[in-house]
């Protein structure tokens, strides 16, 4: 069901956080709920493969609480100690998860190796089952995110959930195979392909996150053809000081200077405008500050 209001009104967005918020909880209680019986599991039989699928399910899992973190902190006011209010709290808690991700996946490879060396029994019959119930529980939260509501928080949440479902059936695959042939390194085989994988979205996750903090350029945004973009807009000769960079993911900023022609004195507010509509419809930057300066506008020496 559509929510009821108009997507582009406040309340509207009021719904619209709130239908994703009971989303991402439903798919965060199924997740934190495999992601133990896996855990179990995996001790129980023996299954490296399995407790790696469940240190696969806890980074999706960190994923969707920060997707939930995003939803709450998007409706948090700013207040004058914290102007841009609360965003960033969600890069932090990225790093943070990040690190520990490496650490995790680090660990796994090594037992991984260690049981290539050595390879230990493990019980096929009740890896399978566990993985089995994982599988499931994936697939219904894949249905509760497809079920309405097609923004980039939820596609990137399904995505996440998605790659758990795929994860979890290597295992099944990994734990058939040991109950058919007995060939016991299978598991640690799974196990470093899932620790690859677990790595892979680490790194990304840490990368994205120190670049928002070190207010890079957000990925998909060519500083130039931002310039060039303001450049044409009629009046303007000059674009100067130009900066873009991430508030939090999603939410990009610029600052600039911006000198117009003498000629468009006493209509700036205009030229204003229209380097605001084009900066929003062409590259999604909502949030701008330009100063616009006069053609003969002379710098001061000292400001810099």
């Amino acid at each position: 069901m559509s929510p009821p209001h108009g997507p582009g009104s406040e309340a509207g967005a009021r719904v619209e956080r709130g239908f994703q918020a009971r989303r991402l909880r439903l798919v965060i209680a199924l997740t934190g709920t495999v992601l133990i019986v896996e855990a179990v599991g995996g001790v129980l039989s023996g299954s490296l493969a399995l407790i790696s699928d469940a240190g696969h399910m806890f980074t999706d899992l960190l994923a969707l609480v920060l997707g939930l973190m995003a939803v709450r902190f998007a409706a948090l006011p700013a207040n004058p100690a914290k102007t841009w209010g609360y965003h960033r709290l969600e890069i932090l808690t990225a790093l943070l998860n990040g690190a520990l991700l490496l650490g995790l996946s680090s660990w796994l490879l090594y037992r991984a190796f260690r049981r290539l060396l050595d390879p230990v029994p493990v019980e096929g019959p009740l890896m399978i089952g566990v993985a089995v119930v994982g599988l499931l529980a994936n697939l219904v939260s894949v249905a509760a995110l497809s079920g309405s509501g097609n923004t980039l928080n939820l596609k990137a949440a399904r995505m996440h959930v998605i790659g758990d479902a795929l994860s979890s059936l290597g295992v099944v695959v990994a734990g058939a195979v040991i109950a058919l042939t007995g060939w016991h390194r299978i598991d640690p085989v799974v196990a470093a392909v899932i620790a690859v994988v677990i790595i892979t979205g680490a790194v990304r996750l840490v990368r994205e996150a120190v670049d928002v903090l070190l207010e890079a350029t957000p990925a998909g945004i060519d500083p130039d053809a931002v310039g060039r973009a303001i450049g044409a807009i009629p009046g303007v000769v000059e674009v100067h000081d130009l900066h873009v960079w991430s508030i939090t993911t999603g939410l990009p900023a610029l600052s600039g200077h911006v000198r117009v022609a003498d000629s468009c004195r006493g209509v700036p507010d205009e030229v204003l405008n229209l380097i605001k509509r084009s900066l929003r419809d062409r590259f999604g930057i909502v949030h701008t500050t330009i100063q616009i300066e006069s053609e003969s506008y002379q710098e001061l020496g000292d400001v810099h």
